[in-house]
Order: structure tokens, then C-alpha cells, then sequence
């Protein structure tokens, strides 16, 4: 497939970030290598126009910059949303990084015109990769677990609308949530050997507690009117499984 250029990109990648130069240049430096050059970028900068820093200034002709208070991570992504061109929308955030082929894998992917989404295999601690969507009826640990391995067709993303502001730390589940259950959209995964993104540990993620994600992902649940029993009773085995790890995290709050 021929790609005209004068016409939208193809992929229009968002990534939010706050204060994080340093990672911010390895993202840059991810995109910059890509083989499939047919993409825009768009970084959207929590602070104010003099927080841009330097080496970003010489950029604005290769990406979108946008800067202004938000009201968090998933704000700084509906924003890249609704400037975004391209017909395909990735989210890399400050830090992470794509593999050298990993747009052009995903290109090919989407050359199936039936599906909407594709998750990619990432590199966490662990190479994670598949796509298990029966599995989301009790568990979000259903894809490789991280956003720089998730790519949606723009109406797709459209469709189902923007990330839910109410969700602190995971408003992505309540997107696939919707995604899978409510609009019943299609999906694939990479093979385990296509390497997509490599995620740098310490996100904002994994700054909440365990606790903080349970109660979260129970309130996601129920909002998506799953039943309340079933929502009960995964809530109630998540607490007893995890039981000693959430007090290991009471006994360092009340240590401080």
C-alpha cells in the first residue's frame, strides 16, 4: 500500500508529560528511528509556554506542542485526541520507547480493515504480549499491560470517547472496558516476537497503592453496570489474594 504524504499522517502518537526532559528526549529519540516515517507527534506539555524546553523549540515543525494545565495524565492525552490527524493513535508517554520496526509492524496490522485495535507486545520487566478479551469479565490483566503497546483506529477512538477524567490511575481500563464489552470492537495482538515498546518503570502507575488501583478498578466495574454480585465477589477475592501485600502497604504508610 502506497501512502501519499500530502495527505494526513498515518499514526498520530500522544505523549503527555510534566517536568520529565530527560525521558522526554529518549521518547523523541524512539520516534526519530522509526523505519515508518509516515506520523506525527504530538506532545502535550503540563505548564505553562515558558516550561517548553529548549531542545523542543527547533521541533515544532516535526511535532504538535501543546502546553497548559490539565487536570492529569488522561487530560493531557483527550487533548492530543482532539488535534490529533492521523487515522491510527498511539500514546508513548515520557520515558518509554518504541523498537526501531515498531510502527511499521503496526502499519501492517491495521491493513485489516475489520479490526479497530491492535496491542502490541511490550517489554515491562518481562516481555508481555496476547490478547485474552474474555478474560476482562474478571480481571484487567487481559493484554501486555501497558499503554505504549495500544494502538486504535481514530473513529474507533471517536466512538467510544475520551478517557474518563473520574479515574485517576486507570482510565484506560474503563476505555477497554467500553471497548470490549459496551461496542463490542474487534482486536488483535502482535506476535510475541514483534517487539512493539519497552516501558520505563516508575510511572505514574505505580506511584498509587495497590489499594488505590483495587478500589478504582471496582468503582470501573460497577459504573459500567457490570453485575453487583460478580463485582462483589471479584472485589472480595482480590482483597483476600492480596491481603498481605496491603498491609505490608498500611505498615509503611503509618511507619512515615
Amino acid at each position: 500500500m502506497k501512502i501519499n504524504k500530502k495527505l494526513n499522517p498515518f499514526f498520530s502518537i500522544i505523549t503527555p508529560v510534566k517536568n520529565d526532559n530527560k525521558n522526554l528526549i529518549k521518547t523523541l529519540n524512539s520516534l526519530k528511528n522509526q523505519k515508518f516515517k509516515n506520523f506525527e507527534h504530538i506532545i502535550v506539555i503540563s505548564g505553562a509556554k515558558k516550561e517548553i524546553p529548549k531542545f523542543l523549540k527547533g521541533s515544532k515543525k516535526k511535532v504538535k506542542i501543546l502546553y497548559g494545565k490539565d487536570k492529569g495524565i488522561y487530560d493531557g492525552i483527550n487533548k492530543g485526541i482532539k488535534v490529533a490527524k492521523g487515522k491510527i493513535i498511539g500514546t508513548l508517554n515520557a520515558g518509554d520507547t518504541y523498537t526501531k520496526n515498531a510502527l511499521k509492524i503496526i502499519f501492517t496490522y491495521f491493513q485489516n480493515k475489520n479490526i479497530d485495535f491492535v496491542f502490541g507486545t511490550v517489554k515491562k520487566d518481562i516481555i508481555k504480549h496476547g490478547y485474552n478479551p474474555e478474560k476482562i469479565f474478571w480481571s484487567f490483566n487481559f493484554y501486555p499491560a501497558h499503554s505504549s503497546g495500544f494502538f486504535i483506529r481514530y473513529a474507533s477512538q471517536k466512538k467510544i470517547g475520551y478517557y474518563n477524567l473520574k479515574y485517576k490511575c486507570s482510565s484506560d481500563y474503563d476505555f477497554f472496558y467500553k471497548m470490549i464489552k459496551k461496542y463490542k470492537m474487534k482486536g488483535l495482538a502482535t506476535k510475541k516476537k514483534e517487539m512493539i515498546g519497552k516501558f520505563q518503570l516508575g510511572g505514574f502507575s505505580q506511584q498509587v497503592t495497590l489499594l488505590e488501583h483495587i478500589i478504582e478498578e471496582t468503582k470501573i466495574r460497577y459504573d459500567n453496570n457490570q453485575n453487583t454480585l460478580i463485582v462483589l465477589i471479584i472485589l472480595i477475592l482480590r482483597l483476600i489474594k492480596n491481603f498481605y501485600k496491603l498491609n505490608i502497604i498500611k505498615y509503611f504508610k503509618n511507619e512515615k
